[in-house]
């Protein structure tokens, strides 16, 4: 983009010098037709040079108020399928199984307290009373996980589908486990792809934004939360677009 913008500026600069030697060596019949195509060169150019600063500026506005919106649904996904596993022991498979699970199951309050009791056995063998802590878990009660994670909202009810971006697409979600020091531990991922959200867009502007590595950015092709590959349940974006732990 930077090239063109030089060219184009030299085009202009040329394009300029030109319309004055026009206007001093050329005969005064040809001058009209020739300064008039001269400067609506210099007109064209003029604006394919504002477009090619200004396209960009669109397009990262644009990007950032759909990722917000793509972060915020995901943000969602992790909370719903990290009260799955709290509850059930590992991740919800599909977005059928989340959902059901969101509306049906609950959590279980519980109190924590420490305690001292009668250690029968060393009473016996020391012939005084011996006591050893003990902690009790007493259940207070349960909260539903629909009132807990999403209050009166039924947002819940669309996890699967991308909020902007191309009509009708759904987020790619998979789960299950992976080893770890002989140890099955419970990952899962949901993902959509930058083409996805951006589908409508410069279409140079969007290949630039698949190949961005930057502290910055949103690494990669698609914007995704948890990992089937490492136990993460994170987000790949940076902190200047919200929290994504």
């Amino acid at each position: 983009m930077l090239n063109f913008i030089l060219i184009a500026l030299g085009v202009i600069l040329l394009t300029v010098v030109l319309v004055k030697l026009i206007d001093k060596f050329v005969p005064v019949k040809l001058k009209p037709v020739i300064s008039i195509a001269l400067w609506l060169l210099i007109i064209f150019l003029g604006y394919q040079t504002y477009m090619s600063i200004y396209t960009p500026i669109l397009f990262n506005k644009e990007k950032n108020k759909r990722y917000a919106q793509v972060i915020e649904r995901l943000n969602d996904i992790r909370d719903a399928q990290l009260a799955h596993k709290t509850v059930i022991g590992k991740f919800a498979e599909n977005f059928d199984n989340l959902i059901k699970f969101i509306d049906t199951a609950e959590f279980t309050i519980t109190e924590r307290r420490d305690t001292s009791i009668l250690d029968v056995e060393m009473s016996k063998r020391f012939g005084v009373d011996m006591f050893k802590d003990e902690v009790i878990i007493d259940t207070l009660g349960y909260v539903p996980v629909k009132d807990s994670l999403f209050k009166q909202s039924d947002r819940y009810k669309s996890l699967m589908n991308v909020p902007v971006g191309e009509p009708g697409a759904k987020f790619k979600m998979q789960a299950g486990f992976i080893e770890q020091s002989k140890i099955n531990i419970p990952v899962f991922e949901a993902s959509v792809k930058k083409d996805v959200i951006l589908f409508d867009q410069d279409r140079d502007m969007v290949i630039q934004e698949n190949q961005v590595i930057s502290v910055d950015g949103v690494n990669g092709d698609a914007l995704k939360v948890g990992s089937m590959e490492e136990v993460n349940t994170a987000g790949n974006w940076p902190k200047n677009y919200g929290a994504n732990e």
